[in-house]
């Protein structure tokens, strides 16, 4: 019973489960391709969820980030319209945990629900 208690405690923290320092690539405002097969083609990066930064400087996301963004190019049923997202390539290079450094030929995100599911496949 104590073991679960403590491991709880770190939870609350965030030690456990701590997401690796990627370089944030990509600022609000940011177009990025849609790779998956909901009909959108180019998104624009409106907004990071959960990020807390300094006043006056620009919120910035990195893969793996959950994003809100609007629709700019795509079908007409998509068009225009505001939606989740997480990033899953980034132009901008970032150093693994392994110390191996990945640097993707574009940026891009696939469309999620508000539960987390993707939209598309």
């Amino acid at each position: 019973m104590a073991a679960k208690a403590k491991t709880r405690g770190l939870v609350a923290k965030g030690v456990i489960g701590q997401r690796p320092k990627i370089s944030r690539g990509l600022p609000t405002g940011a177009i990025l391709k849609c790779a998956d097969n909901t009909g959108a083609r180019e998104l624009r990066l409106i907004q990071v969820m959960g990020y807390k930064g300094r006043l006056r400087r620009l919120p910035s996301a990195a893969v793996g980030d959950r994003i809100t963004v609007s629709v700019k190019h795509g079908t007409p049923d998509m068009r225009r319209k505001i939606f989740q997202a997480v990033i899953v390539r980034q132009r901008m290079p970032f150093r693994r945990a392994d110390g191996v450094w990945v640097q993707f030929e574009d940026n891009a995100a696939v469309i999620i629900t508000p539960e987390g599911e993707m939209k598309g496949s």
